[in-house]
């Protein structure tokens, strides 16, 4: 069973990290899916799709879920049945959730590729980073804004928020513990922190309404 990291964020706020190395009949067993989720499963042409959909479950019965206890509203945001907040997220062959009982909450896994220099002025205003000792490190911390900006539009779940135009991240260094980022959307604005950590060429980052 191969757990990557358990995170204890707060007294309520638990992030678990997964690293999909099993097969997909034996992600499969134990596992007892809603008729929602089977379909969804079986649309997924690709296994490694299917793979990280199952595995998601077996970290959820890490804090005592079942595939019943979750649910998606309209707009595709994770809920679970007790109350309690979670989100969702995969990349490759690893897969992520944080589950809150007191405050929303998000989360993102994002490989470290240089693909995010090609679109970064789509979500980010990219003369921003070229002070950068070199290209890596540009990728890093591009990458690194990204998982924020998709953390708080999990968080947020309202059609029309732009990553561009609505979600500011504070700039920070590599050795900040805690980020700070805004949505400022529909005259509200709204503060929250993030946190990041680096892992075999990928990026996690997970996010939480600000205490301050």
């Amino acid at each position: 069973m191969p757990l990557y990291k358990s995170i204890t964020v707060s007294p309520t706020t638990k992030v678990y990290l997964w690293k999909v190395t099993e097969s997909e009949d034996f992600l499969a067993a134990d596992v007892t899916l809603s008729d929602y989720c089977q379909n969804r499963m079986n649309r997924m042409k690709s296994e490694a799709h299917r793979r990280a959909f199952l595995s998601i479950r077996h970290l959820l019965a890490l804090e005592g879920y079942e595939d019943k206890d979750l649910y998606y509203n309209t707009f595709g945001k994770p809920h679970l049945h007790d109350g309690k907040h979670i989100s969702i997220t995969h990349s490759n062959n690893f897969t992520g959730i944080i589950i809150s009982a007191s405050e929303e909450v998000g989360i993102d896994i994002e490989k470290q590729r240089d693909k995010i220099l090609r679109i970064a002025h789509k979500f980010t205003p990219i003369k921003e980073y070229r002070t950068l000792a070199n290209t890596e490190a540009i990728i890093r911390k591009l990458t690194i804004v990204w998982g924020i900006k998709e953390s708080l539009y999990k968080i947020y779940a309202q059609q029309g928020l732009s990553f561009l135009n609505h979600i500011y991240v504070n700039d920070f260094a590599f050795d900040d513990q805690k980020l700070q980022a805004e949505i400022n959307y529909q005259s509200k604005k709204t503060q929250y922190e993030a946190r990041f950590l680096e892992f075999e060429g990928f990026t996690g980052v997970y996010a939480y309404p600000s205490k301050a």
